[in-house]
């Protein structure tokens, strides 16, 4: 990372699960010579939930919201926009004007701050519903989303791409990590969770959606290779491509963590031709940026639940 030494970073969503994996991995010394600014509603809130991320020398919190924050001083060689709604209870159109708001708002910023790059956070949501026959998808599948979030995230993209300000775009499929939130809608975190705490282990429908997991550590480092590497106007699927299916992710997470609960399949098995998929193709960043899944998924369970060192 050495084209990012000295450089000066503004990050927006800082404080949610990307912004706190990229903060644990600085905290363990990645980066030591670049300077980040992070903005977060509550900055002191935060910190005195998360009091490991106080104190570090190249990391400073400015308080704001995404949509309408007071612009920092000084400029900034890159900016990344991590910011997006962590809830799904909004009212229709609610995320999509906050998405497009924030998005609009960091634009401006990166404009005004003299950024040579910008970062949009995306999502592979962008692509809509997995066709049965495609067995992952690549950055050429057309787009077609489905739902609020895809469509916002699509047309955030489309909005940085026309800003003149040259920028990149990760399309981040499924994740784990220590900070991944275990009490909200993703199933390796509620599955970590249940482990754990060796209850069941429920599954609501049948088990057979197939995705995967790529661990934070290696995000973090996906998405800097991306912001230094990248070309412009790029998007770059970010992710594992290993397929495994709800229900075996599921024995997988009681087998390694050595619960006593048992696992759950309360759906019936679905007459649909092929299984519900979202697997990314994650070819052009092995080939164009030397990127690889490094962290195994039974290596990424054990530490998303804190059963090894970093």
């Amino acid at each position: 990372m050495s084209d990012l030494r000295g450089k000066r970073i503004f990050l927006t969503g800082g404080t949610g699960f990307f912004g706190k994996s990229i903060l644990s991995m600085l905290r363990r010394g990645y980066l030591p010579e670049t300077d980040f600014v992070i903005l977060s509603r509550n900055p002191a809130h935060f910190l005195a939930g998360n009091p490991e991320f106080s104190g570090m020398k190249t990391v400073r919190f400015v308080e704001g919201d995404v949509r309408n924050f007071t612009f920092s001083d000084g400029s900034f060689d890159a900016v990344i926009h991590a910011a997006a709604p962590a809830v799904t209870t909004l009212a229709q159109g609610e995320m999509r004007a906050l998405i497009l708001a924030g998005t609009r708002r960091v634009i401006e910023f990166a404009g005004a701050c003299g950024a040579k790059k910008l970062m949009m956070i995306s999502s592979g949501a962008v692509y809509g519903p997995q066709p049965s026959g495609m067995g992952r998808m690549a950055e050429t599948t057309p787009c077609h989303p489905v739902n609020e979030y895809g469509e916002a995230k699509l047309e955030a993209e489309r909005m940085c791409c026309e800003s003149g300000i040259n920028t990149v775009l990760p399309r981040c499929f499924s994740f784990t990590g220590p900070y991944l939130n275990r009490n909200i809608h993703f199933a390796i975190g509620n599955f970590i969770r249940d482990a754990l705490a060796g209850n069941e282990i429920i599954i609501q429908g049948d088990g057979m959606p197939l995705r995967s997991y790529l661990y934070a550590d290696d995000l973090v480092e996906w998405l800097f290779r991306i912001l230094e590497c990248g070309r412009s106007g790029e998007a770059y699927n970010v992710g594992s491509d290993e397929a495994v299916s709800i229900a075996d992710l599921a024995r997988r997470v009681k087998r390694l963590l050595g619960s006593s609960g048992e696992v759950l399949i309360q759906g019936e098995k679905q007459s649909q031709l092929g299984a519900n998929r979202y697997i990314p193709d994650i070819g052009r960043a092995q080939k164009e940026l030397n990127l690889q899944v490094r962290t195994s998924l039974d290596e990424a369970i054990l530490r998303s639940a804190g059963q090894t060192q970093q």
